[in-house]
């Protein structure tokens, strides 16, 4: 027979979701489990294939809107296009390996998990060399197809446009960077599971679409930055000073604003 509990009015039930305990700063027993390295497999080659597409895409609309080439200013996906590739693939992405590692593919989201105690700092650190790994990797990939193209589109590095100053980029970044984690924050929450649970909402859906806006808003600023893996893997194999400024300091911004987002 099953227990029925009926509350009486005015009065109130436990809780019905269960918070998870935080997770040990340092573990290393992680080190002996095969699902440690099989997250780390995941989160590598959901990278690469992130950065794939997506730069792949970015040098791609480049070439066809380039009036030296076309002289049709509407050809190509568009920035509502590059916006989609960045936003789906995550979707996509999340969904396939969430279930492996948790699905961070951006080490802004794992270094805020961290200070969450959602991960150990040793599955973090590991977890972002992998990500980083990935997107060096993929680039690498785009750069070996699109030889032709590469070099003379930009390689898919981030920068800021002309017309920007250097703090409007900041605050780009910032908001950016508070929209995907407090999305990915909103939608893992057990709480929002158990009061939801007659509406399931899929988590990786919002954090897909929370890149595409962020994406739509930023790319005409600074190019979005939000991932400083992205960001890191096209400065490495693109390779010119002004990359690597601007990977600096979209980086350093993305990383300190995580604690504020939490």
């Amino acid at each position: 027979m099953t227990k029925e509990v009926v509350a009486e009015k005015g009065s109130f039930s436990g809780k019905d979701y269960q918070d998870p305990p935080p997770e040990p700063l340092f573990d290393a027993t992680e080190l002996g489990k095969w699902s440690f390295y099989r997250a780390l497999i995941a989160e590598f080659i959901a990278t690469l294939l992130f950065l794939y597409v997506t730069v792949m895409t970015v040098i791609g609309y480049k070439s066809q809107t380039d009036p030296s080439l076309n002289p049709d200013q509407c050809a190509g996906v568009g920035v509502l296009g590059i916006a989609w590739a960045f936003g789906g693939m995550i979707f996509i992405l999340v969904y396939c390996t969430a279930g492996i590692s948790g699905g961070h593919i951006n080490p802004a989201v794992t270094f805020g998990l961290l200070l969450a105690r959602k991960v150990t700092l040793l599955r973090a650190v590991m977890y972002m060399v992998a990500q980083c790994l990935g997107a060096i990797c993929g680039v690498a990939l785009v750069k070996s197809f699109q030889s032709s193209y590469y070099t003379r589109y930009g390689g898919g590095a981030n920068g800021l446009s002309d017309g920007y100053s250097v703090g409007t980029g900041v605050a780009a970044e910032i908001i950016g960077t508070f929209v995907l984690v407090y999305t990915v924050f909103s939608a893992t929450d057990p709480k929002r599971s158990a009061r939801d649970s007659h509406v399931p909402v899929l988590a990786p859906l919002p954090i897909g679409f929370a890149v595409f806006i962020v994406h739509l808003a930023t790319i005409p600023i600074t190019g979005t930055g939000i991932n400083p893996a992205r960001s890191l893997g096209a400065a490495i194999i693109y390779n010119k000073d002004q990359a690597w400024d601007h990977h600096v300091r979209i980086t350093i911004y993305d990383i300190l604003l995580i604690p504020s987002s939490i």
